[in-house]
């Protein structure tokens, strides 16, 4: 169980695949759910904490995971952190919690495992927002990118974690204006690297998707930062092409943080996308 503060505790769900999943289960009303990506100390509440609450006022039932091997959430080291597995994970806690029908919000991996569930659970996803969704780019493409070549570093150098190097991976990588860097996020992400260990970046294997994204059933909203330095322009490319009942958004000086540096117009158009339901678009 955590010993800090700086980040709320919420439930635990014990899934079948042996894994207890961390989660937040706030509000009443239609469930969304939100799914981070895997920057250091990633975790659910400091990826959407400017976002959930604000839909929580909106009268829905927002449930916002750390996923398996992030935040407080179990971090296995003898297990392959496959897409697979990542949505294994994420609809045994799903059905931990009695959902059984949501809209999915995923940035980055979030992005990945949000395609993933709604693949295998068509039934289950009602709407898909991603944000620069990982999978949309060829391996070797993401490892050239500066912002993820920062991410690694940062990852395998974990005996010398400080709060500076953090700070400059998440201003030069993730974010186009270092002002959204502030002291309490490096604070709560420092906490949480802490307790993180290096095997998850070392073993995640996300498979190429674009050509799996024609087979998506639902409505699609998509935002991507014209000044990423995380995903490959080619990926952009290749969601808006590949992507059915999708509607893009492309946001100038905007990061890989989109839900972040834009906080006020993402919500604002997330919220009038799941008002439209499945006349979205």
């Amino acid at each position: 169980m955590p010993q800090s503060t700086l980040l709320p505790e919420g439930h635990y769900a014990t899934c079948p695949n042996g894994q207890k999943i961390h989660y937040l289960d706030e509000g009443e009303g239609p469930v969304v759910l939100f799914l981070h990506g895997s920057g250091p100390g990633a975790s659910g509440h400091s990826n959407f904490k400017g976002n959930y609450p604000q839909w929580v006022k909106q009268g829905y039932r927002c449930l916002v995971p750390d996923l398996v091997g992030f935040g407080y959430s179990d971090k296995p080291q003898d297990v392959d952190y496959q897409l697979a597995f990542f949505v294994e994970c994420v609809k045994q806690t799903l059905d931990a919690a009695d959902v059984d029908r949501c809209a999915v919000v995923g940035n980055s991996l979030g992005g990945a495992v949000a395609i993933g569930l709604a693949l295998d659970y068509p039934e289950l996803v009602e709407q898909l927002i991603l944000m620069a969704p990982g999978g949309m780019s060829e391996r070797e493409e993401y490892l050239q990118m500066p912002g993820m070549q920062k991410m690694f570093e940062i990852y395998m150098s974990q005996g010398e974690l400080n709060a500076e190097n953090m700070r400059e991976l998440f201003e030069f990588g993730l974010v186009y204006d270092p002002k959204y860097v502030t002291d309490e996020l490096v604070a709560e992400r420092s906490y949480i690297m802490s307790l993180m260990n290096p095997h998850v970046m070392m073993t995640m294997d996300i498979p190429y998707l674009p050509d799996r994204l024609p087979e998506l059933k639902c409505p699609i909203l998509v935002f991507w930062g014209a000044n990423d330095n995380m995903m490959p322009d080619s990926g952009l490319l290749a969601t808006a092409k590949k992507c059915p009942h999708m509607k893009m958004i492309v946001l100038s000086e905007c990061g890989h943080w989109a839900m972040v540096e834009h906080e006020a117009l993402f919500n604002r158009e997330c919220i009038e996308f799941l008002q439209r339901g499945n006349s979205s678009l």
